[in-house]
């Protein structure tokens, strides 16, 4: 198991370094963690989906392995990687549905399952809506961002957010305590506060 978690690592380290087979040589190894965190972000979505957990997997697999350079130090940095990656498939598939529509709203996407429920102010918000508000957010403050998309899209605890950014576990908390805030005002569609949100 160390060796095969040793191997992981150096794959991820050598595709980081711009190896862009490694990648592909250790997808069968973390294959079931990306099939979890896509299974975990399609939860979120409306009920009848297009995209499958493989299909999502798949899609983000493929932008992540044509990206020129990314840094990733650690599995945890390379899994919030990939989790925008799965973020980015979803809202462009959102936005190619939208266009389809031409006329038609775009049903609403339940958020259920977040480990803060309160993010929302609305049980239901549309992916697209949250899209910018994060788009926002990055221009305001881009560490907040990064935490939401890493506690929201990823699925991850606060220790593993502050490892992936390599901050304290402290500062991870009051980012995601001033970045919910911000965003809940942004989704209630009240006017946006024009300082930044921390």
């Amino acid at each position: 198991m160390a060796s095969a978690q040793s191997e992981v690592t150096a794959a991820l380290a050598a595709w980081s370094a711009g190896d862009r087979g490694a990648l592909s040589r250790v997808l069968p190894q973390i294959y079931d963690e990306l099939r979890a965190l896509a299974a975990q972000h399609l939860r979120k979505e409306r009920p009848g989906h297009t995209l499958q957990a493989t299909a999502l997997v798949h899609e983000a697999f493929l932008r992540l392995s044509g990206r020129e350079r990314v840094h990733v130090e650690a599995r945890v940095q390379f899994f919030a990687v990939a989790a925008q990656a799965m973020r980015r498939v979803l809202v462009d598939h959102a936005r190619r549905r939208q266009a389809e529509k031409r006329g038609g709203a775009e049903a609403p996407v339940p958020i259920t399952e977040v480990a803060e429920a309160e993010l929302a102010a609305a049980p239901q918000v549309d992916l697209l809506d949250v899209d910018d508000a994060l788009v926002r957010l990055a221009a305001l403050d881009p560490r907040q961002a990064e935490v939401v998309e890493l506690r929201f899209f990823a699925g991850m605890e606060m220790a593993e957010i502050a490892a992936a950014l390599e901050i304290s576990e402290s500062t991870v908390r009051r980012e995601w305590r001033m970045a919910r805030a911000w965003l809940r005002h942004q989704l209630s569609g009240s006017a946006p506060p024009t300082t930044q949100p921390g």
